[in-house]
């Protein structure tokens, strides 16, 4: 039995996709256990590129069966546009089990979303509009509606007049928009039902047997700690755990199944939305790291926004790492740095005090929290057809080493380009 958590170390963006895509395709099972549409994943593969934002990357192979856990926030209609735009591009129709535990994300919980926003002003929080607050909220107010609700009209509509009871007067009262009418919600409820019914199913079961028969399990995170709303950077965090601790409950699996937890990490910093970034660049030299970044530059795969970006930060790493309980890890993006004389590396903050400290401060700390920086030799060249470790320039070298030193955790796998292939395996 193998099971393996993919989780980012940062703040998300760190290339999550790529080693999920990459791992799958020897996995038996590709979990979705947290999260839904706010945030994507980029795969590039014998097909193209692709933006998955609620769909497991296991897709892509035959051979998975990709599940939707409990923990995750189901976007029914963004769920549906994927797969038939995998249909649409020649991939072969995936295998998807669907808890039908899993909670919906209402088009009211949209709609909310952007109210709020709009009502906050410059206060937002940077919100990807896709409902993810809102629908947490009920959730935990005990007002969501679970997949199998779909299939009992009455039950439906009792739970649907509950939970508009409060939501109607805030519309009014609050953000002065229109009233929602429940029938017209179960209306379309009863329509995801009848999409939904094929891949419902006892998924929690379905992993408890998959583990029983010694299959291999690849529970996939989404986003990264830093975006944790217990150990992140409160508020300016998403609404579910982004932990791999979390990641036995959001997938219905037992916590002792769990036998690694590769935390992905980027070669630089990187982060959509708002909230306190410490080593973040800006002006020419944060333009020129976007634009050199990944792919297609360091734009959010969802919003298409500029990601803000920034040199590698340690000390958020490390934190990242230990708060994830990472056993390796994965450094993407090595290759976006090749065209650097010196590259900065943050390894201690600043504090508004005058203290320097190596430990990742709470959020009323961060705001005036100022970068120290430690320079590295560049390597000047283009690394994106390197394979093996060896191969890389001993700049290169050096620079996975340091990093390895700083987090305190090995480094297995280095990303030198966005393509599958483009990676380097390195032994524990």
């Amino acid at each position: 039995m193998s099971v393996k958590a993919i989780v980012g170390a940062n703040w998300g963006d760190e290339g999550k996709g790529k080693m999920t895509d990459f791992l799958s395709e020897k996995s038996s099972y590709v979990v979705r256990f947290q999260g839904g549409s706010n945030a994507g994943h980029t795969i590039i593969n014998d097909y193209g590129k692709f933006s998955l934002h609620m769909l497991p990357s296991g897709v892509f192979h035959t051979n998975v069966i990709n599940v939707i856990g409990p923990g995750v926030a189901l976007d029914v209609e963004q769920l549906f546009k994927e797969l038939e735009a995998l249909l649409a591009r020649g991939i072969a129709k995936p295998r998807l089990s669907i808890s039908e535990r899993v909670q919906i994300v209402l088009p009211v919980h949209r709609l909310f979303d952007e109210f709020e926003e709009e009502r906050l002003g410059a206060r937002h929080f940077g919100s990807t509009k896709r409902g993810i607050a809102p629908f947490y909220s009920d959730k935990y107010e005990k007002l969501g509606i679970q997949a199998a609700d779909l299939y009992d009209e009455a039950r439906l509509r009792q739970r649907i007049d509950q939970a508009l009871e409060s939501k109607n007067i805030l519309l009014k009262h609050l953000y002065d928009k229109a009233a929602v009418h429940a029938e017209e919600l179960v209306t379309t409820l009863l329509n995801y039902g009848q999409r939904l019914l094929p891949f419902l199913c006892d998924t929690t079961t379905l992993l408890h047997k998959a583990l029983a028969n010694g299959e291999t399990v690849l529970l996939e995170g989404q986003l990264g700690a830093l975006r944790d709303p217990d150990h992140g950077i409160y508020p300016f965090t998403t609404s579910s755990s982004t932990l791999a601790g979390f990641a036995p409950v959001g997938a219905g699996i037992p916590p002792y199944a769990i036998t690694d937890i590769i935390a992905v990490v980027k070669a630089y910093s990187s982060c959509v939305g708002t909230g306190p970034f410490v080593a973040e660049l800006d002006g020419s030299e944060a333009e020129e790291l976007r634009q050199r970044g990944g792919s297609a530059g360091e734009f959010g795969t969802l919003t298409g926004r500029p990601r803000r970006v920034g040199w590698f930060d340690a000390v958020a790493t490390r934190y990242g790492c230990m708060a994830q309980g990472a056993t390796e890890v994965a450094l993407t993006n090595l290759d976006v740095l090749g065209y650097l004389e010196k590259i900065p590396v943050c390894t201690d903050y600043i504090l508004e005090d005058g203290t320097k400290t190596r430990y990742f401060p709470v959020s009323a700390k961060l705001d005036k929290a100022k970068p120290l920086f430690q320079f590295f030799d560049g390597w000047k060249s283009d690394i994106s057809h390197v394979r093996s470790f060896d191969e890389l320039p001993s700049a290169a070298q050096n620079y996975v080493n340091f990093i390895e030193s700083e987090v305190g955790v090995k480094v297995t796998y280095i990303s030198v380009g966005p393509k599958r292939e483009q990676l380097i395996a390195r032994s524990i």
